[in-house]
């Protein structure tokens, strides 16, 4: 019981829950029209709308950091062990993200305006000043942080500097801590303050109903996806996918229960290494772990879908076709660097969802949210999909010649 209370989807939970009935107690005084209840509402939605502020700043602040810490180490590592197969391996995961990204433009585009979204915001209430406004500016634009990744970490390995490498390697390490103790703590809080302000305003009470049936459609489309990727990756190698994705089970319940692909690899693993044949085990050791790391079809197809969602339920239309395939480009370019931590593709890409489509605090508030609140499911189909990619990568090897290497990891 205690690890369940102290769990992060419990916590998004109860953060959604407390902020909508706090919203709409707030609702309740502002339209009971006496003065003191009023003035109690209007008070406490001073402090939420300013609170609300402080944290969207503090978490605008570390996207930066994030991208930097890393994607740049991740391009090192790959350049100190820069191969042919990496090269496959790295094709193969940004592949699948783009494609499941335009699989899920396409759901989006067919099934998102028949949803009865309400976008109109009449009766809607206003929500009052901000107490204070305490802005903390990014170090740098997400575009920029972007290219000095990709700079330092390609800089790096063409000058085989060890140093910067190690430095790298180190900064990875403290923006972890800074995800884990000051991001993900923060997020229930945020999120809390964010659905207490919709709440008051009528918006999400609204779209409540709407919002259930888009996590069942991002689930739905996660088996899809899952069901592509093995039928593609067993036609290629001439392989049973069936004898590797049934022993996929435990590594699914894992991803569920931890929300984190790091902490699902060992089970991973061992599920792959059960699975040989037809996988090889020289590309076990090598694939999954990579792509633990790099392969996020599931995390990808989610955002896509539920950042045309939120589009039109808070601003009224969906991104333009020219809009989201230019998102969905370049957001499989930061889920192959995103931290493998709850939450961290969107984390990752929140400067591409407030430069590229426009979002603002509300928008990334709800993204944020309805995205964590099924995160589970998305990273059980990031590891789920590595077996299938491992597939492929084991009959590359085969139909090349390439011969086993003795890369076994224990575990």
């Amino acid at each position: 019981m205690k690890k369940i209370l102290s769990s992060l989807p419990f916590r998004l939970v109860l953060g959604v829950v407390l902020g909508i009935l706090a919203g709409q107690f707030c609702a309740a005084a502002a339209d009971a029209g006496t003065g003191q209840a009023q003035s109690i509402g209007t008070a406490l939605m001073n402090v939420v709308v300013t609170v609300r502020f402080i944290l969207s700043e503090l978490i605008n602040f570390c996207v930066p950091l994030i991208i930097i810490g890393f994607i740049a180490p991740s391009i090192t590592r790959l350049g100190r062990n820069a191969s042919r197969m990496l090269g496959i391996a790295l094709l193969c995961a940004y592949a699948s993200s783009i494609l499941a990204a335009l699989l899920s433009m396409a759901a989006g585009y067919g099934l998102i305006p028949h949803l009865s979204i309400v976008s109109r915001t009449e009766g809607l209430k206003e929500l009052p000043e901000l107490v204070f406004q305490l802005e903390i500016p990014e170090i740098m634009s997400v575009m920029s942080a972007l290219v000095l990744s990709v700079l330092l970490g390609l800089a790096a390995t063409w000058t085989n500097a060890r140093t910067l490498t190690e430095l790298l390697e180190e900064f990875q390490k403290i923006v972890l801590e800074i995800v884990k103790r000051v991001v993900i703590p923060v997020l229930p809080v945020f999120i809390g303050f964010t659905f207490w302000g919709l709440s008051y305003e009528g918006t999400i009470t609204k779209q409540l109903p709407v919002f259930i049936k888009i996590v069942l459609i991002v689930i739905l489309g996660h088996f899809i996806w899952m069901a592509v990727l093995y039928l593609a990756a067993g036609i290629y190698s001439r392989r049973n996918p069936l004898q590797v994705i049934r022993n996929y089970g435990p590594a699914y319940i894992t991803a569920v229960g931890t929300m984190s692909s790091a902490a699902t690899l060992a089970v991973a693993l061992r599920c792959a290494k059960k699975s040989e044949p037809p996988l090889r085990d020289d590309m076990v050791d090598f694939g999954i772990p990579l792509f633990a790391n790099i392969h996020l079809c599931g995390s990808v197809l989610t955002e896509v879908f539920f950042v045309m969602a939120v589009s039109q339920i808070l601003y009224g239309d969906i991104p333009s076709p020219g809009t989201m395939i230019l998102f969905c480009l370049l957001l499989g370019v930061f889920a192959i660097g995103a931290p493998g931590v709850p939450g961290g593709t969107v984390m990752a890409s929140l400067g591409l969802i407030t430069g590229i489509l426009g979002f603002n605090e509300s928008g990334t508030a709800l993204m944020l949210t309805i995205f964590a609140l099924q995160d589970s499911f998305g990273t059980a189909c990031n590891i789920t999909g590595d077996g299938a990619l491992t597939l492929i990568l084991s009959g590359y090897a085969d139909r090349h010649g390439i011969q086993k290497q003795d890369m076994k990891i224990k575990l």
